[in-house]
């Protein structure tokens, strides 16, 4: 029996739209995966990428709930959101956020080219330090997981607004009203304990600097 996936409070708020789905896992790091782990509800943070029409879990081989779920085939839901800006109202009860979140049903599939998953992850997480590090061992490879979730079954809701008003709502206008945008950013790196002083920062890592990791969204 098909599950019913409408959004009943807000409804207005649901979106089918394809692009916003892509943009949100694009812009994201880390989603929380929900199972259901000897009887007990679980939710656990994991890096993830988005490739083509699926996303791409990263675990270990030491995270046994989630392997267990995919061999046993059992349902779960994984969680990404993105808050883009507090909404500031002329009454507490009015104040609200603009967000983007999407809420992905399935089951998890073990992807058999686990090498190349690995890849795609990094390029996600930190594109291109893969060309500046040497290659996985095999018992590098053999300790970790990836895990695959199909697109199919997706519920997103989104707010995109400013603080509700009107001309005739009887509020004191004068009472400042509107939003404040969440932008996140990358700090200057820090290197380690060993490394040399005098290391070059490295092109990937430089990168990021530039870049606005997570940008406002109006």
């Amino acid at each position: 029996m098909e599950t019913d996936r409408r959004i009943r409070r807000l409804s207005e708020r649901q979106t089918f739209d394809r692009a916003e789905l892509h943009r949100l896992l694009d812009e994201q790091l880390v989603g929380h995966l929900a199972a259901t782990h000897h009887g007990a509800p679980i939710v656990v943070p994991m890096a993830f990428a988005r490739v083509g029409d699926a996303v791409l879990l990263h675990g270990s081989t030491g995270g046994g709930f989630a392997l267990r779920a995919a061999a046993e085939r059992t349902p779960v839901a994984f969680a990404v959101t993105s808050l883009d800006a507090i909404v500031v109202a002329r009454s507490l009860y009015d104040h609200s956020m603009n967000y983007r979140s999407a809420m992905i049903y399935g089951v998890l599939e073990e992807v058999a080219d686990e090498a190349s998953a690995l890849d795609l992850l990094s390029e996600k997480l930190l594109p291109g330090r893969k060309a500046e590090v040497r290659e996985n061992t095999r018992k590098e490879l053999a300790a970790t997981r990836v895990l695959r979730l199909a697109l199919d079954d997706v519920v997103m809701k989104m707010r995109a607004a400013g603080a509700g008003e009107a001309e005739d709502d009887g509020e004191d206008h004068s009472t400042w009203a509107g939003i404040v945008p969440l932008a996140q950013s990358w700090g200057d790196p820090v290197a380690s304990v060993l490394t040399p002083a005098g290391t070059p920062v490295p092109d990937s890592v430089r990168a990021l600097k530039t870049a606005t990791a997570y940008p406002p969204r109006l």
